[in-house]
C-alpha cells in the first residue's frame, strides 16, 4: 500500500477540483467536493460554507455533516458568529476554544458545543476587496489551526470563490450577484429534495444527499436537475 505524503494529498486535491473547472459544470457539486476536501486534508471534523445572497445575507450552500450544516444555518438565523464576522470583516476569524469563549456568540456557542464542536476557524472568500461568504473549518479538539492548514485552507477557499464566479470577469457587482443568486437558487431546491428522500425513503439527510448526488453523476446532470426530477416526483430515489 503506497501512502501519499502532505504534499502529494494537497496537490492531488488541487488537480482534482481544477479539473472540475473545465466546460460546463455544477458549481454546487464542485462546492461540496471542497468542503469535502477540506477534511480530508486538513485538521477538521466538519467543513461548511457559506455565500451571501444579493441582499448581504449569508446563506450556507454546502455542508459535509448534518451537525455541521445545522450550526451554519444557526449563525445565518441569528445573524451573528464568528463565520459571520468573517465575512462581514473580510478577515478570519479563529475560536481555539468555543466552550471558554465567554459571552460572544451565545447562540453559537450553545448550537456548536451541543454538536460536539470546540473550536472553529472562519475563512473569507473574497473577490478583489469584496467579501462574498466563507469557509467554516469545525473541530472537536481545542486549539488553532496550524499556519500550514490556515493557507491551506485559504487556498481552498479562493478556488471556491473561482469556481463561482466561472473565470467570467467580475468588474461589475451585477456579474456577481447573478453567479451567487444562482448557486443559492439551487441550494433551496435540492434542500427540498433532500427532504423528500429522507421522508419518502426514510433515511437521513446525509444520505438523503449522498443519493441525490450520486443520481446527478449518474445520469451526468446538475444537482439542480435531479432536484427538480424529486421534487416533481419524475423520480424516487
Amino acid at each position: 500500500m503506497v501512502t501519499m505524503t502532505r504534499a502529494s494529498l494537497v496537490s492531488a486535491a488541487f488537480v482534482k477540483l481544477t479539473d472540475t473547472l473545465v466546460g460546463e459544470y455544477d458549481v454546487l457539486d464542485v462546492l461540496h467536493t471542497l468542503v469535502e476536501e477540506c477534511v480530508h486534508l486538513l485538521d477538521a471534523t466538519a467543513a461548511g460554507l457559506l455565500l451571501a445572497d444579493p441582499s448581504g445575507e449569508l446563506q450556507v450552500v454546502a455542508s459535509t455533516s448534518e451537525e455541521s450544516y445545522l450550526v451554519e444555518v444557526l449563525q445565518q438565523q441569528a445573524g451573528a458568529g464568528p463565520c459571520v464576522d468573517c465575512y462581514r470583516t473580510g478577515k478570519v476569524v479563529t475560536m481555539g476554544d468555543i466552550a471558554s469563549s465567554g459571552d460572544i456568540y451565545p447562540d453559537f456557542k450553545a448550537a456548536a458545543l451541543s454538536q460536539g464542536f470546540h473550536s472553529v476557524h472562519a475563512i473569507p472568500m473574497r473577490v478583489r476587496h469584496r467579501a462574498i461568504g466563507a469557509l467554516n473549518l469545525f473541530r472537536t479538539k481545542t486549539g488553532d489551526v496550524t499556519p500550514e492548514d490556515a493557507a491551506i485552507g485559504q487556498a481552498l477557499a479562493d478556488v471556491a470563490t473561482i469556481s463561482i464566479l466561472q473565470e467570467r470577469t467580475a468588474h461589475e457587482d451585477a456579474v456577481v450577484n447573478e453567479q451567487l443568486q444562482r448557486a443559492l437558487n439551487s441550494r433551496i431546491l435540492i434542500e427540498q429534495a433532500k427532504g423528500v428522500i429522507a421522508q419518502v425513503s426514510t433515511v437521513s439527510m446525509d444520505e438523503a444527499f449522498k443519493r441525490l448526488r450520486a443520481d446527478a453523476r449518474a445520469k451526468n446532470h446538475t444537482m439542480h436537475e435531479s432536484a427538480e426530477d424529486i421534487i416533481n416526483r419524475r423520480i424516487t430515489l
